[in-house]
């Protein structure tokens, strides 16, 4: 018989504050939840865990990862490995969605889709893109519009590169097509049906975008920026699509002091303090992807690696700064799950997945639970990929 969990003395932050709740938790959902403990059947088998008063919240929804690795702008020596299962159950990212950078030639859709069924089958909860930087997008089936309605793991197009000296400049008729295959194949299927668009340093910046928006009848939600926090002025513009109706996604990388780019903490304050819509800001971490610098010849001039643990990092930096978790929380977890159509993720609820995360007194995450499976627990890694040691 499959064992019950109960969670005791957890400080719910559903992502809205709860208080000190009991969860009980059975066939990776939430079942119960009370102030008080459940009166159970004695002989019904309970694993108990008691919290302590930590904060529980709903498990990270990285919706920019590269989990087959990214990288490759400098030889075929500077691609980034895939990163292993623990890697992100560590930072409490309980979610992902994969995708194709740079290297949408030696690496490929098919490989995407195997890593993503890879994580899967150890626990992780993973979706991923067809496509890539690149037009026409490398696919499985020959369209987008068929990966997405034929392959379960796709939910949409991306990361399609815009403003960037890397992509395959795409013009405004061919975004359009584009778009329109990801969000007919949204209607077909009840998938999110977005387009997920790299932004790079070009001084185009959202400029397709927004002729897109202004000469079609594609609704907003359909073009989802990303690095929209890379340029000062980009960010600027992106705001103002997000009060157009496009969800815009910060990335958690970071930023040296005088660069012309705002942190994903400083962006997310600037956000906020704009009156755009909070609903329609994520966060994601660009985990497995490269992060590369160019000279004026478009010659990579230094690197860094994406990683996980940016997100919580960029959640307590926003804490320390004041903002409440009810307010900093939905960028990580309700706003990314309700955008890509994550049924049962990003919430704490009665029948929401048992996602969960419970969070120390720094801020790290001490135990984090994926279909009430616990991958980490007092701060020990339980579950490890295959290849881990």
């Amino acid at each position: 018989m499959p064992t019950l969990q109960l969670l005791r003395n957890a400080d719910v932050h559903a992502p809205e504050p709860l208080g000190v709740q009991q969860l009980l938790l059975g066939g990776g959902k939430v079942l119960w939840i009370g102030d008080a403990l459940p009166e159970l059947p004695a002989a019904l088998p309970v694993d108990t865990i008691d919290l302590e008063g930590r904060r529980l919240i709903p498990g990270l929804v990285d919706g920019h990862v590269h989990v087959t690795g990214g990288g490759g702008e400098s030889g075929f020596s500077t691609r980034v490995p895939a990163p292993l299962l623990s890697r992100y159950t560590r930072a409490g990212v309980t979610s992902v969605v994969g995708l194709l950078g740079t290297d949408d030639c030696a690496r490929s859709t098919r490989e995407l889709v195997a890593s993503i069924y890879a994580l899967r089958e150890q626990g992780l909860n993973a979706w991923g893109y067809s496509g890539g930087y690149h037009l026409p997008p490398t696919t499985l089936t020959g369209s987008v519009r068929g990966d997405i309605a034929f392959v379960e793991p796709l939910i949409g197009v991306g990361e399609i590169a815009i403003s960037d000296h890397r992509s395959s400049q795409p013009t405004l008729d061919e975004l359009l097509r584009l778009a329109s295959e990801a969000h007919v194949a949204g209607l077909m299927t009840g998938k999110a049906g977005i387009v997920h668009l790299h932004l790079g340093d070009g001084a185009r910046g959202l400029e397709l975008v927004r002729r897109a928006l202004d000469g079609s009848e594609l609704p907003a939600r359909v073009f989802n920026p990303t690095h929209v926090n890379r340029r000062r002025a980009l960010f600027d513009e992106a705001v103002e699509l997000a009060r157009r109706g496009c969800c815009i996604d910060l990335t958690a990388f970071p930023v040296a002091e005088g660069e012309d780019a705002w942190s994903a903490a400083d962006a997310w304050l600037r956000y906020r303090d704009s009156g755009a819509p909070p609903a329609h800001l994520t966060v994601s971490s660009d985990a497995g992807g490269c992060l590369p610098c160019f000279d004026a010849d478009g010659r990579v001039c230094g690197m860094d690696v994406g990683e996980s643990g940016a997100l919580l990092a960029t959640l307590n930096e926003l804490l320390a700064r004041g903002v409440t978790l009810e307010q900093a929380l939905p960028a990580f977890t309700s706003n990314p799950a309700r955008l890509l159509r994550l049924a049962g993720k990003g919430q704490i609820a009665v029948g929401a997945d048992a996602d969960l995360v419970a969070l120390d007194a720094q801020g790290a995450a001490c135990d984090v639970f994926i279909a009430g499976v616990a991958h980490v627990r007092a701060g020990v890694v339980q579950r490890r990929g295959i290849f881990e040691r």
